[in-house]
């Protein structure tokens, strides 16, 4: 066999093993999502992320791979395992959105953006990053360095979520009388699940964003790169706990296990770059970034119930900052450029077509059926029947 050959099979199989450790974080957002909801909401919350998979990856398949791409072409191995790889991210994006929108946002609204989203906008912020760069030599050239997404995927996800909370509000009895109402989790054991699904799935995420295996130094790239990944997720959860005990004498696990996924967002930007001490610094500022950036959402009457804003958007920012500020020949400014003109973008585009979308088919379920659980309206089946579901 020639070499070339086996690099090309070497590498074609790392990217599938690469895309379905990825393709893991489906049930993770589902199981994290369930577990977070309220029980008359969880059916709904796992036909949501369903959907989402199917209809982004799709609209990616049909439309957004050539935008994002100019073609399908690969020398370097299977162009439909580099294909399966980038679709495994699409869906991400509004995985995002559909947690931090959950107990009150209608399906087929949020399945109409998702089309919109995997074909058109998140295959544009693509473009202009990791693709064809339609924007190469102009003043709004992107130079930005994002190995795998905290920006190009999270961050997106994260304004088009920001775009959807203004537009749908908050949860029908969530904020009274100027306090807000404490609406506990009602499956700890799924959040925990589910959050430990998404770390293992970001192994695939970053690891698989460098590229190849096929030589030692490639090898050892994505090895660093994954116990990079894994170092920012550990420090996010410690400083998510150290935290919440000395605030509140207590150990909240949900904010411990977001702390550790705003520490995996930050890092995913650059964990190839960094030595294996700095992901610890990034991890622990992600984590606490996490901590303060939950209540103050609430603060703002920013109704999110699973933190997502908090995760991806904020940690999506600071994670891609980073870079700029820890290795010396990524610029700064052009790390803030690039945040700063897809942060635009997205959340300009997602409010307009949320709010066309909102103008056509309401987004935002009634007083009525929220008090009765979005299972029932939207599925016409609970997760749990058999309990007595509190209003």
């Amino acid at each position: 066999m020639l070499e070339a050959d086996f690099k090309y099979i070497i590498d074609t199989f790392f990217t599938l093993f690469a895309m379905v450790l990825i393709i893991f974080m489906v049930p993770g957002f589902a199981m994290l999502e369930a577990g977070l909801v309220r029980t008359k909401n969880v059916a709904a919350v796992l036909t949501m992320n369903v959907m989402i998979y199917a209809v982004a990856s799709l609209a990616f398949l049909l439309i957004g791979y050539e935008i994002a791409f100019g073609g399908w072409e690969s020398d370097t191995q299977s162009i439909w395992a580099a294909f399966m790889f980038q679709m495994a991210f699409v869906g991400k994006t509004v995985n995002i959105m559909s947690g931090g929108v959950s107990e009150r946002v209608r399906i087929i609204p949020l399945a109409i953006f998702t089309a919109i989203m995997g074909s058109i906008i998140y295959p544009l912020v693509v473009n202009v990053t990791w693709g064809a760069d339609m924007l190469a030599g102009t003043m709004l050239d992107i130079d930005m360095y994002d190995l795998a997404g905290s920006t190009v995927i999270h961050s997106t996800g994260g304004w088009a979520l920001l775009a959807a909370i203004l537009i749908i509000g908050s949860r029908k009895g969530r904020y009274q009388d100027g306090k807000i109402r404490v609406i506990p989790a009602s499956n700890i054991p799924l959040v925990v699940l589910g959050a430990l699904l998404l770390w293992i799935g970001w192994f695939g995420f970053n690891g698989g964003s460098v590229g190849s295996i096929s030589s030692v130094e490639n090898a050892n790239l994505v090895a660093k790169t994954i116990m990079n990944t894994n170092t920012a997720g550990l420090a996010g959860a410690f400083i998510a706990g150290i935290i919440m005990y000395f605030r509140y004498k207590l150990l909240d696990i949900t904010m411990i296990l977001n702390g550790a996924l705003g520490g995996l967002v930050a890092v995913t930007a650059g964990p190839d770059l960094y030595d294996m001490y700095t992901p610890i610094l990034i991890g622990l500022i992600g984590g606490a970034l996490v901590v303060f950036a939950v209540p103050l959402f609430d603060k703002l009457k920013i109704d999110d119930p699973v933190g997502a804003l908090s995760v991806h958007l904020i940690n999506g920012i600071w994670g891609t900052l980073a870079v700029g500020i820890f290795i010396d020949d990524i610029s700064f400014l052009a790390q803030l450029k690039g945040v700063v003109l897809i942060g635009v973008f997205v959340f300009s585009v997602s409010f307009i077509i949320l709010y066309s979308i909102n103008k056509i088919s309401k987004y935002r379920a009634s007083d009525d059926e929220q008090l009765e659980g979005m299972d029932v309206s939207e599925c016409g089946l609970e997760a749990y029947p058999e309990f007595k579901r509190v209003i």
